[in-house]
């Protein structure tokens, strides 16, 4: 409804003459002001010379005429803004459209034909996942769900470091524990810790680091690469356990083992063409002319750093995945770096730069705020689900229920921020039933499904003269998806549903559903909820449990 009537409005602006103008419709901030609003009077009065309270008058005038029997009241609000109010039968096919389509209900065509490549999470072998990676993994999959329904075709992909210093400080770190054979993530996570102090207090351990660094790019130690080869092979399914109980795949899963070569040759092109330059003895891009850092992109013992692995990246998805857009997730941290990157990359090969989208993430802090691996005391992301599962289960004993309600309390309190944004997460209001979680969008959708069960066969009466609330709220469901997918902001969604799942409560607690006046009505509106809510939270990768 919302893109009928931007056409209808927009088929106006050109008959009066304002046929550029740019503006908005969107919802009104009061549902009681209506179930859509824009400034197009606002827009447009300059370029068409008139007072936009007027030209807002005749506007509304002509949407009325246009839009006819889809509404039932257009008025003209404040210096120039339109309110417009859907007629009772354009609500109800809405809501019937909801209640038919089933998953199909929301899905939108705005990429259709278009091939889209997402990149997340990112955890580096030889280290435990940690909870920054457990942030990019959750938005990762939603961006990813979000894009492929409005109708673009997307692969997903993770990088991850295999090879350079913090893999050699891991080495290091096993071999002096005398350990030949690693069988978890845990192990080879405390030998890299292990590794890290050394290398920043002893320098005999720092040279033997760095030399265990330059033998894995040689690739001759045979014992050296065999270690290195199991340590990695550990590392990898103790994340694949991880992004299982998240809900997410990859079709691709890089490593900078594979970016090296590439990366290397692509940088030393580079430097003959003078993208890049010499600087005591290392190769670096000097990223002032376009308002970047300046990085080292190989280093003076000639090994390549992330940035040069990251160039290779580049052109290892290209000729993997062809795409129309490649989008790369991080955490906040590394915008600088890959601001550094694209630059490079732009002078390299300005069709890849100019597809690769980057979204960044924010920290997820606890009472103690963001912890450093280095400094040994982060949050692995395995234990941290651990733990919101034990306190979910406390509540909720069945071991299903009490995964599912904690894999949504993490998600929501994750995605419930616009990306960038750091997150604070309370334990406690991340499992809380009250509002503002997880678990009380899945409890609302349990308790619809409940009435539905207990309803049985549809109900009778007549349709209510006026919507209610939340069939207004519902309607605006796949505006809410496209928009989401649009700006890669599953925060817009998760308000969303919070909304809805609030109009829903509402709506129990007032209306006698079964039984009740207009039974039948009310059962349509609780079956919309129902697969309203299901579809919105699948997009968010949050688990529906069918009890509570």
């Amino acid at each position: 409804m919302e893109e009928q009537i931007r056409q209808s409005i927009k088929d106006i602006l050109v008959r009066m003459g304002a046929d550029t103008v740019a503006f908005v419709v969107e919802r009104p901030g009061d549902i009681a002001h209506g179930d859509y609003a824009t400034n197009a009077a606002l827009a447009a009065a300059k370029s068409l010379g008139k007072n936009p309270r007027e030209l807002a008058d005749e506007l509304a005038h002509a949407l009325r005429e246009s839009l006819r029997d889809h509404v039932s009241r257009i008025e003209v609000a404040g210096p120039g803004f339109i309110n417009i109010l859907l007629a009772r039968d354009a609500v109800n096919f809405m809501v019937a459209e909801a209640d038919a389509k089933g998953p199909d209900w929301g899905k939108g065509g705005g990429n259709t034909a278009k091939r889209i490549l997402v990149e997340y999470s990112n955890p580096n072998a030889f280290k435990e996942m940690h909870i920054g990676h457990l942030v990019g993994t959750v938005v990762g999959e939603a961006l990813s769900r979000l894009i492929q329904n409005s109708g673009a075709t997307v692969a997903r992909d993770t990088f991850g470091g295999d090879i350079g210093p913090n893999v050699a400080k891991a080495l290091w770190g096993l071999r002096k524990n005398g350990i030949d054979d690693p069988t978890t993530a845990q192990e080879i996570g405390a030998a890299y810790t292990e590794g890290s102090r050394a290398y920043e207090t002893d320098p005999n351990a720092k040279e033997e680091i760095d030399a265990l660094n330059q033998a894995m790019y040689a690739g001759t130690d045979h014992a050296l690469m065999e270690l290195w080869r199991k340590g990695r092979d550990v590392s990898m399914e103790e994340f694949r356990r991880i992004w299982k109980l998240l809900g997410t795949h990859f079709d691709f899963e890089f490593f900078d083992s594979d970016t090296t070569e590439a990366g290397v040759r692509i940088v030393m092109d580079g430097l003959q063409k003078g993208i890049f330059e010499k600087s005591d003895g290392a190769i670096i891009y000097n990223g002032e002319k376009k308002g970047v850092h300046t990085m080292v992109f190989i280093t003076s013992h000639d090994t390549p750093t992330y940035e040069a692995k990251d160039i290779g990246l580049a052109f290892l998805k290209e000729e993997r995945w062809p795409s129309d857009q490649a989008v790369v997730i991080t955490g906040n941290e590394q915008t600088g770096r890959f601001r550094t990157v694209l630059a490079a990359l732009s002078d390299i090969a300005p069709v890849l730069a100019e597809k690769t989208v980057h979204v960044s993430t924010g920290f997820l802090k606890l009472a103690s705020g963001k912890m450093s691996s280095r400094e040994g005391n982060v949050i692995a992301a395995a234990e941290f689900i651990r733990d919101i599962i034990t306190r979910a289960s406390e509540k909720n004993p069945d071991p299903l229920i009490a995964e599912q309600v904690a894999i949504g309390a993490i998600k929501y309190m994750i995605l419930r921020q616009a990306p960038g944004s750091d997150i604070v997460f309370d334990e406690e209001k991340s499992l809380s039933l009250e509002g503002d979680s997880g678990p009380y969008l899945q409890y609302a959708l349990v308790r619809a499904a409940s009435v539905l069960a207990q309803a049985g066969e549809k109900g009778k009466g007549d349709i209510p003269a006026e919507p209610y609330d939340i069939e207004r709220v519902m309607l605006h469901f796949p505006e809410v998806a496209a928009r989401a997918a649009r700006e890669l902001t599953p925060n817009l969604l998760v308000t969303y549903l919070t909304e809805l799942a609030g109009q829903w409560n509402s709506f129990y607690a007032k209306e006698r559903i079964i039984g009740g006046d207009h039974e039948a009505h009310k059962l349509i509106v609780a079956r919309a909820f129902v697969q309203t809510m299901t579809n919105g939270l699948t997009l968010l990768g949050v688990p529906t449990p069918e009890r509570m």
